[in-house]
């Protein structure tokens, strides 16, 4: 059980440390090994390191798995770390399709068996939850437990009441037309993601920004970030099937940024999981590795490393 100390501490260091002074850097320690890893149809770019009981680490839009280095460099020191881009984004191969979620945790799955690892925790942000809610619902006996973190998940809870938000029109946005609107500026669309769901724009950093830019600007990758939002009435379809049959039994952390979902991940998820435990990143919009990553890994270690 965890304490009521360990919360308070937990605050603490999320207020008391500037998120600004955790530079992000994209780099994973010298003893990562980076390796492509055929499966599922597509090629998944995968970082891994460290030993111990293994945690998977599943990326949002907007960024990649390279959001998750300060977190991998921590979590390494006692625990296998897996983090993988997703289809189509970053470093991972850009098919034509695949993009439901309920297919990308086969990709997952598929990483894991190549890894030749069994159990695992799961850690994901943004559209990550959406694929690790699909890999728990999927493969319930390799999951030991989860963080979601800063986004819905299709189908769940209040999901069409979601949908009717105008800051997410991007969920309907895409096709030929729209993918010929951006080529070329990548980075424009984009900043509009990283300014208005942050709650301070200036910690996502220059160097970040041109940094996912870059690899957004890859051929095929706008294609593929359009595809992973054009997926969500099929998503939508899955988890309800799913739901349909109970809620996921392993313990399950929703996090919330403060100024962004904040408190109603945990409402959400309460709705799909039967063990919920909440928090909220202080200090943080929707960006929380970039806003506050101090306190995001305090929060994350905390809940992996409580006795469950």
């Amino acid at each position: 059980m965890r304490s009521l100390v360990n919360v308070v501490l937990v605050w603490l260091v999320g207020l008391l440390v500037p998120a600004s002074s955790w530079a992000q850097t994209f780099k994973f320690p010298a003893s990562f090994a980076v390796r492509a890893i055929a499966t599922n149809g597509v090629t998944i770019h995968v970082r891994t390191g460290g030993s111990g009981p293994a945690v998977v680490l599943l990326h949002g839009y907007g960024e990649t798995g390279d959001m998750w280095a300060p977190l991998a460099a921590d979590l390494a020191r006692d625990h296998t770390v897996i983090v993988p881009d997703l289809r189509g984004l970053g470093l991972s191969s850009k098919p034509k399709g695949g993009f439901d979620k309920k297919t990308q945790a086969g990709d997952v799955s598929g990483v894991l068996a190549a890894l030749k690892v069994e159990r695992v925790d799961v850690v994901a942000h943004d559209i990550g939850n959406m694929v690790a809610f699909q890999f728990a619902a999927q493969y319930p006996e390799q999951v030991r437990q989860m963080v979601l973190i800063d986004a819905p998940v299709p189908g769940v809870g209040p999901w069409e009441e979601i949908l009717k938000n105008p800051l997410l029109w991007h969920f309907r946005f895409g096709g030929p037309d729209m993918e010929r609107l951006v080529a070329g500026r990548e980075r424009i669309y984009l900043d509009r993601f990283w300014n208005e769901f942050s709650a301070s724009p200036d910690r996502f950093s220059e160097a970040a920004r041109r940094h996912y830019a870059r690899l957004y600007a890859l051929p095929g990758a706008m294609h593929s970030g359009f595809a992973q939002f054009a997926a969500f009435d099929q998503d939508a379809i899955d988890n309800q099937a799913f739901l349909a049959k109970g809620k996921l039994t392993m313990p399950v952390l929703a996090l919330g940024g403060e100024k962004s979902f904040g408190t109603t991940m945990a409402k959400i998820m309460q709705f799909a999981a039967a063990d919920v435990r909440g928090g909220v990143v202080p200090d943080s919009g929707h960006w929380i590795m970039e806003e506050n990553p101090t306190a995001t890994i305090a929060m994350v270690r905390a809940f992996l490393d409580a006795k469950v």
